[in-house]
């Protein structure tokens, strides 16, 4: 009997990929591809929609033939993109209109800043259950729109199309010019500001605050169901599922009952929680978001918690204070002492995300003294994230009134036993890390192939869920809350950091 397959186009913010995975959830093949960033001004990232389609066209052949495949061995394809990244297109020629603008991208900071003090700004957290933030979508359309000349007038009249990653490949994938279908799925959906969390559907109140015309958006649909079948790079394939890259690797994970949560711990970290088919609004700054739907089922939704600065922490001390010469070298210097001597590192460098939303807050290191070597400021950068992490899970655990049981790790710091001893010890729940840690590809291939019958339903999916190492809490609980106090003031101290520079050029 021939082997079946089901590939999972990955494109992420530095790079795109394709695995091939078996009927076991077994990693069989993988290329990859990177694409250039754009820096054109002082807080704009961009990439180039053009060269990302061509490296999907490039990759997904070599992973077919690593694999020894043909695409009539692919039962069907799924989608997780990066989220927010906004790319606009001529629907008659399939040209982009300009460079996507990138999910990191601030240009919008001063139209958000204009829109949030309109006396409807309320609307926007209350229907889409986002903050108004540059980090969602639809200033994004709105600055775009505002200035190209022209482009507001042919976006109403239909011919400019709107749609983050996996709606531009899904489109160019079914034939572009030629009946291309244009879609997205509700968790992309719902990272635009545009959608209603409880309809699912597109709102004429958010649409009519920024400006965003009806016209130009995609069908929504949900996130595990044949879009189209593929008309270019793997004709007959069909296109199974689409979901934003956190989600998907909570589909990854299988976090599929009320409380389960996954972190994905990588430059920064992104903690999800399935909170079931009623969205809970955050009261403690985190995001309400769809986590996925299946088919005609309901949605199901989750709180979502964005930690700015993991990973990116490592490096820092590994290329700007020149402390290690690789990543994985902080967890050796992490080990030569035996805790972090009463030294704090809160690495606000561009501020802090979730649960403080403090753009003003600065990194700062605290409790310094003549005894502090090297080997405790690497502890203090790996006990960093541990904290940051427990501050989340505590926020998520008031918010969703569920209590966290277990944590699902993945994510390239996952491979610091230290750092993960660590959370489970401040988060006092056991915590896992997968056999197969690519787990964002993972889901979006479990999303299309449960659309079309290759694995039968989420049990079957849970079957093929292996543990590759788990670590148990073993801190005296005594110590953990006096140290997540002093984590606590030292965060503090970075918001009145900006504070005494204020009051000191005010003095001057």
């Amino acid at each position: 009997m021939v082997e079946r397959y089901v590939m999972s186009i990955d494109q992420g913010t530095t790079s795109t990929r394709c695995i091939l995975f078996d009927h076991r959830g077994r990693l069989v093949a993988v290329a990859q591809r990177e694409h250039r960033q754009y820096f054109p001004k002082p807080g704009w990232v961009e990439h180039d929609p053009v060269e990302i389609w061509r490296n999907l066209e490039r990759i997904a052949p070599e992973a077919l033939a690593q694999a020894g495949a043909t695409p009539d061995q692919v039962a069907a394809v799924g989608i997780a993109n990066q989220r927010e990244t906004t790319v606009l297109w001529d629907r008659l020629t399939g040209a982009p209109i300009g460079r996507a603008v990138v999910w990191q991208d601030t240009r919008t900071d001063a139209l958000v800043e204009e829109l949030s003090r309109a006396p409807d700004a309320a609307l926007v957290t209350e229907r889409s259950g986002l903050p108004l933030a540059t980090y969602f979508s639809a200033p994004r359309i709105r600055w775009m729109l505002d200035h190209v000349p022209g482009l507001r007038e042919r976006a109403e009249r239909g011919e400019v199309l709107f749609g983050t990653m996996e709606s531009w490949l899904i489109w160019n994938l079914s034939g572009g010019v030629d009946g291309g279908v244009h879609v997205t799925d509700v968790t992309n959906a719902s990272r635009t500001l545009l959608m209603d969390l409880k309809t699912l559907t597109w709102d004429d109140d958010l649409l009519a605050f920024f400006g965003v015309p009806r016209a130009m958006l995609p069908e929504i649909r949900s996130s595990t169901e044949t879009y189209a079948t593929a008309r270019r790079i793997f004709p007959g394939v069909r296109i199974g599922a689409a979901l934003g890259d956190q989600q998907a690797a909570l589909f990854g994970q299988t976090c599929f009952s009320p409380g389960e949560t996954k972190c994905t711990y990588g430059t920064g970290a992104f903690l999800l929680m399935n909170t079931g088919t009623t969205p809970v609004r955050s009261a403690n700054g985190l995001l309400t978001t769809v986590g996925y739907k299946i088919g005609d089922e309901p949605a199901v939704y989750a709180l979502e918690g964005s930690i700015a600065v993991t990973g990116a922490l490592v490096q820092w001390f590994r290329d700007r204070l020149g402390l290690i010469s690789t990543a994985p070298e902080i967890e050796t210097l992490a080990r030569t002492v035996e805790d972090n001597g009463g030294c704090y590192i809160v690495p606000a460098f561009s501020g802090l995300f979730a649960p403080h939303w403090r753009s003003e807050a600065r990194g700062i290191i605290v409790g310094l003294t003549s005894y502090i070597t090297k080997g405790h400021l690497a502890r203090a950068v790996l006990e960093a994230t541990g904290w940051q992490t427990r501050e989340v899970v505590d926020a998520m655990n008031r918010d969703s009134g569920l209590r966290l049981r277990e944590l699902k790790a993945d994510g390239g710091m996952t491979a610091d036993n230290l750092l993960m001893q660590f959370v489970a010890d401040v988060l006092n729940v056991p915590v896992e890390r997968p056999m197969v840690v690519e787990t964002v590809s993972l889901g979006a291939a479990y999303a299309a192939g449960l659309a079309v019958g290759y694995w039968p339903d989420l049990q079957g999916l849970r079957r093929n869920w292996h543990r590759a190492a788990r670590w148990v809490p073993s801190m005296d609980p005594r110590r953990r809350e006096s140290e997540y106090d002093n984590w606590r003031r030292a965060v503090e101290r970075t918001f009145d950091w900006i504070k005494s520079d204020e009051r000191g050029t005010d003095q001057a």
